[in-house]
């Protein structure tokens, strides 16, 4: 059904304000009376206008792709389709975004790497357990 659609809104689709876009996902509901399809529009510049714009056109063209998809499939009874705009995307980069933010504000407020020299004071600390070791052995007569 995505392959369908996708084919169909590419080249049947005659509405300006559908335009370019890409069918990310389709969810048939079980007894198919429904599908939900989710749909990124090309250009991510799209302002919030022209995406309910595109919308709209999308519902306005659900009743010529319900048909379309059902002859192309074979189906006797179409599905009707909800058009949804997949966020998905947006959602991830947002994530992104503060994952970043995070991670560059530790940095900034954590302490700087240990000195080269704060290593070699925790060897001479487990240096100094030997000879401790050594006096022990002198005085049990070892």
């Amino acid at each position: 059904m995505q392959r369908a659609l996708a084919a169909l809104l590419q080249r049947g689709v005659k509405d300006p304000r559908v335009g370019r876009l890409t069918v990310t996902s389709v969810e048939v509901m079980q007894d198919l009376s429904a599908a939900k399809v989710w749909f990124v529009p090309f250009g991510r510049d799209l302002d919030a206008q022209a995406a309910r714009a595109q919308l709209e056109g999308l519902k306005s063209a659900a009743g010529f792709l319900r048909g379309e998809v059902a002859r192309q499939l074979g189906l006797r009874h179409a599905p009707r389709l909800d058009f949804m705009p997949d966020t998905n995307l947006e959602n991830a980069m947002h994530l992104t975004q503060l994952i970043d933010a995070a991670v560059a504000s530790d940095r900034a407020h954590a302490p700087h790497d240990a000195e080269p020299g704060d290593a070699q004071s925790g060897e001479s600390q487990s240096g100094d357990a030997p000879a401790a070791d050594e006096a022990d052995d002198a005085e049990h007569g070892a």
